[in-house]
């Protein structure tokens, strides 16, 4: 680096040949500086402390930005479905991702982190959780950050048992009756839709279609109440 003093002293410096650091050289700086996270947030259901992804990112964030690395994401797949969990049959969400977050540094050169998630939601917010889910693993692993948080085994959802046609069609008669209408009018569109299918044919189905149709028409009952 060259410097430059004016004749009023000011003193300027010239473009020199120093290279900038690697983002490998960033990332161990920005673990230096990060260290340990302390847990913030509280599981008030089954009582223990642990990292979430706000507590993660304020922490990473500061570091991150005091060397220039910048964290972009790509979903690389995804996948949507609605499942039933619990004896009560309860609606949720269920994404699954799978995301590449590139590390990118000063000098233009990058490293990849590519994490799986999942999260499920009883909205329309289990996409977003998932994301959140990947983020959060990618800053935990790419930076080696230590964490306490529970083993993932200590906490699960049971799947519901596989519908039958017979509980399908008595869901949608039920759905039926309480939208003042028929299976037949009620599944209309629908078959039309599909190939303009006889009732017999909709209920031959794959499980997961009608099922799936089932439970569309329940949600809506659900958000008309």
């Amino acid at each position: 680096m060259t410097e430059v003093t004016t004749l009023d002293g000011t003193t300027t410096r010239l473009g020199g040949d120093a290279e900038p650091p690697s983002i490998q050289q960033l990332l161990v700086r920005v673990m230096h500086d990060v260290g340990a996270v302390r847990k913030e947030e509280r599981n008030e259901h089954q009582k223990f402390l642990f990292r979430g992804i706000d507590t993660v990112v304020k922490a990473v964030y500061p570091a991150l930005i005091e060397h220039g690395v910048v964290v972009m994401p790509t979903v690389i797949a995804s996948d949507y479905n609605n499942v039933e969990v619990g004896t009560k049959r309860t609606q949720m969400g269920h994404a699954r991702l799978t995301v590449r977050y590139t590390f990118h540094g000063p000098a233009g050169d990058t490293l990849d982190a590519t994490v799986s998630a999942e999260a499920m939601d009883s909205g329309d917010k289990a996409t977003a959780k998932a994301m959140s889910v990947a983020f959060r693993t990618a800053l935990l692993q790419a930076l080696c950050l230590p964490t306490d948080d529970p083993d993932p085994d200590s906490q699960s959802y049971e799947r519901a048992p596989a519908v039958s046609v017979d509980e399908a069609l008595d869901r949608l008669n039920k759905a039926a009756t309480a939208m003042n209408t028929d299976v037949e009018s009620l599944t209309g569109k629908y078959r039309r839709e599909h190939g303009d299918l006889s009732m017999d044919d909709f209920l031959m189905l794959p499980p997961g279609d009608v099922i799936g149709f089932v439970q569309q028409v329940e949600a809506y009952l659900n958000r008309s109440k």
